[in-house]
């Protein structure tokens, strides 16, 4: 039984804009990584492949750094469960 709850079956809803956002950026794992040490956030490079590939839930301290360290926004990388939330209230 997993203790973590997902969101349409998915573990974080910010897999595919984080790898999209990074590869537009020329950003490897290991250097997103090494910037998120550097800022006291300890987040493996075999742990963003995991929430690149929605297998690894994302910890609201690590979704900002990490919006931090690649230069957007938080939105940038919620961008498409913010359409999809704001699609059901409509």
């Amino acid at each position: 039984m997993s203790l973590h709850k997902k969101y349409e079956n998915k573990l974080n809803v910010i897999a595919d804009n984080l790898k999209e956002l990074r590869k537009n950026k020329n950003i490897s794992l290991s250097a997103l990584s090494n910037k998120l040490m550097l800022m006291g956030v300890d987040i493996s490079k075999q742990s963003l492949y995991r929430i690149e590939q929605n297998k690894r839930s994302v910890r609201d301290y690590e979704l900002s750094s990490i919006a931090i360290s690649l230069g957007v926004k938080t939105d940038d990388l919620l961008k498409d469960f913010i359409k999809n939330i704001n699609g059901r209230l409509s």
